[in-house]
């Protein structure tokens, strides 16, 4: 059975996708009956299954869920950090002349040895 999320190609009497595990099963809306793959019309109820969401939306993940406990109490301890800052700053960008064609011809290692001494100077 072919996944119309994912378009895979699925052992048959799956009940979820093996690829992306969204159900292979569609339901209508409007009765609950079990869709057959590719239909527009319900056969129980003929109600349009356009509107039908056959895919099951992506679990929305919080910051919390992937933060280390510490760094996320540090920050919801930080009124700043949520609601940020607006400050006047100044950058600066700048080149070494050549710097692109001598890095083309060096190893990376040696390329960053010579970086390194530009930025403690």
């Amino acid at each position: 059975m072919k996944c119309s999320a994912c378009q895979h190609d699925n052992e048959t009497g799956g009940k979820f996708c093996s690829n992306c595990g969204s159900p292979l099963l569609a339901k209508c809306a409007n009765c609950g009956s079990i869709l057959k793959p590719g239909s527009k019309f319900c056969a129980e109820c003929g109600a349009p299954t356009v509107a039908i969401r056959s895919v099951a939306p992506p679990l929305a993940r919080r910051a919390v869920d992937y933060t280390p406990k510490h760094l996320a109490d540090k920050i919801l301890q930080s009124r700043s950090a949520l609601e940020g800052e607006r400050k006047q700053v100044t950058v600066l960008f700048a080149d070494v002349k050549g710097s692109m064609e001598l890095a083309e011809q060096l190893d990376p290692e040696e390329w960053h040895s010579i970086l390194e001494r530009f930025f403690a100077i």
